[in-house]
C-alpha cells in the first residue's frame, strides 16, 4: 500500500523546486522558448537551491532526500517548462544517481561531490545518430591502449549537451563483440569536457523544449584514464538500462506536471471565455476534456509514486518506471491536444502557454524510450517474455528518515 502523506522534508524539496520554477523559469520561459536557448540563470538558481544534488547522500555533496521527493520536484519544474525538469533528469537522475551506484569511491568523489554541489554540470550520452531504442547498434567505441581508453564516435540528442562539464558515455570496448551486437562489449566511461578531441554543439530547430540545450558530442581520438571505466568492462549495457529506470521515472513525474499545467491553464480559460452566452466550462465537451485531464493526472501520479516507493525501498522496479512512463507521458500529449482545443484559436499562439505544452508534450513520447517500446515491455511482461535478473550492484536506498 503506498502512503501519500508526504513527510515535511519532501515537501520542503517540493516548494524549493515550485519557488525556482515561479521566480526563473515561469516570467521568462516565452522569452528563451522563442529565442530556442536556455535562461542561463537557471542552473546557477537551481544550484543554489540544492535542486541538483538533493537525492544524493549527505557525505556525497547532496541533502539525502529520497525518490518520491525528487518526482515531486520534478513535477513542479515542468508545470513552469519541461526544459527545467529535463535538468533534474540529465544531471541528478541518469548522471548523479548512476554514478552513486556503479562508480567506486575515487570517481563518486571526483565527479559526484561537485555534481551534488552544482559545482559541475552532468549530462549522459547513450543515444547516436543511427542509434536509438537500438542501444546495441551504437558505433562509439573505445579501445584500450596501455593505461587509457581512446574513444570515438558520436552521441545525439544529448541533453545539456553544450553546456555539461562532465559526461557518462557509453561505448564497445571489444571490436568482435560490436560486429555481433553483443551488450557484453559495451562499457562505460566519465568523460570531461576540455579533453582533447571531445566537441560538442547545440541542435536547432527542435519542436519543442526549445528553453532547453539539446545538441550533440564528437569524439575524436579522446584519450580517457583507465581509471574513469566505470565499474568494469562490459558492464556498459547494465549500467545504462539502470539509467533509463532513473529517467523514465524523472519523466513520467515532470508528465505530471506538464497534465497539472494544462488543466491549471485549462480551467482557468474555461472560466474567463464565453460562448453562446454562458462560460465554455458550462459545455459538455469541454467538460469531458477537464474531466479526462483530472483522471490522467491521478492515476499518473498514482503509478510514479509506486515506482518511488520501490526504488526507496532499493527493489527492482524497471516494469513499474516503463509502465509509468508510458501512461504519463501518453496522458500528457492528450492533456495538452485538449488544452490546445479548448483555448481554440488562442490555443494556437503562443500568448497562452497550452501551445507549448503541446510542443513540449511530444518528445516525451520518444525519449528515455518511445512509446512503442514501453508498449513492448508491458506485453512482454504481461506474457512472460521478459523476467527482470538480480542486478550485480544493489540500487542505493536514498532519503531514509
Amino acid at each position: 500500500m503506498i502512503d501519500f502523506t508526504f513527510t515535511e522534508n519532501q515537501l520542503a524539496v517540493r516548494d524549493m523546486a515550485r519557488e525556482v520554477a515561479a521566480s526563473v523559469v515561469i516570467p521568462t520561459i516565452q522569452e528563451f522558448d522563442r529565442k530556442h536557448t536556455l535562461n542561463p540563470e537557471l542552473l546557477p538558481a537551481m544550484a543554489k537551491a540544492n535542486l541538483l544534488g538533493f537525492c544524493i547522500p549527505e557525505e556525497y555533496g547532496g541533502m539525502g532526500m529520497d525518490y518520491i521527493s525528487l518526482g515531486l520536484a520534478c513535477e513542479e519544474m515542468e508545470y513552469a517548462d519541461t526544459a527545467a525538469r529535463v535538468v533534474l533528469s540529465v544531471h541528478l537522475g541518469l548522471f548523479c544517481m548512476s554514478v552513486l551506484t556503479w562508480a567506486n569511491e575515487e570517481q563518486k568523489q571526483k565527479y559526484l561531490v561537485p555534481a551534488a554541489k552544482g559545482e559541475k554540470i552532468s549530462t549522459f550520452g547513450l543515444t547516436e545518430p543511427a542509434a536509438g531504442s537500438d542501444v546495441r547498434g551504437m558505433q562509439t567505441t573505445a579501445i584500450k591502449k596501455g593505461d587509457k581508453y581512446i574513444l570515438n564516435g558520436e552521441k545525439m540528442w544529448i541533453s545539456l549537451a553544450n553546456v555539461a562539464d562532465q559526461f557518462l558515455v557509453f561505448a564497445y570496448h571489444d571490436a568482435e563483440m560490436k560486429k555481433k551486437r553483443d551488450p557484453h562489449g559495451i562499457s562505460a566511461f566519465i568523460v570531461e569536457r576540455g579533453w582533447k578531441g571531445l566537441t560538442t554543439g547545440s541542435i536547432e530547430g527542435k519542436l519543442g523544449v526549445r528553453a532547453g540545450n539539446t545538441g550533440w558530442i564528437s569524439m575524436q581520438d579522446v584519450e580517457v584514464p583507465a581509471e574513469n571505466l566505470v565499474y568494469k568492462e562490459g558492464a556498459g549495457f547494465k549500467i545504462a538500462m539502470f539509467c533509463l529506470d532513473q529517467g523514465r521515472y524523472t519523466v513520467a513525474s515532470g508528465s505530471c506536471g506538464l497534465i497539472k499545467a494544462c488543466l491549471d491553464a485549462s480551467t482557468k480559460y474555461s472560466h474567463e471565455r464565453k460562448t453562446f452566452g454562458v462560460e465554455i466550462g458550462e459545455h459538455q465537451l469541454v467538460k469531458q476534456m477537464i474531466a479526462n485531464m483530472v483522471k490522467g493526472y491521478e492515476y499518473s501520479r498514482y503509478l510514479w509514486m509506486k515506482a518511488g516507493v520501490l526504488k526507496n525501498e532499493g527493489k527492482r522496479n524497471t516494469r513499474e518506471t516503463a509502465l509509468a512512463k508510458w501512461v504519463a507521458c501518453e496522458e500528457a500529449e492528450q492533456a495538452a491536444h485538449s488544452a490546445v482545443q479548448i483555448h481554440g484559436a488562442y490555443g494556437y499562439s503562443d500568448e497562452y502557454p497550452v501551445e507549448r505544452f503541446f510542443r513540449n508534450s511530444k518528445g516525451a513520447a520518444i525519449y528515455e524510450g518511445t512509446r512503442e517500446v514501453q508498449t513492448i515491455m508491458q506485453a512482454d511482461y504481461a506474457l512472460g517474455y521478459r523476467k527482470d535478473k538480480p542486478l550485480e550492484r544493489e540500487l542505493p536506498i536514498v532519503g531514509q528518515e
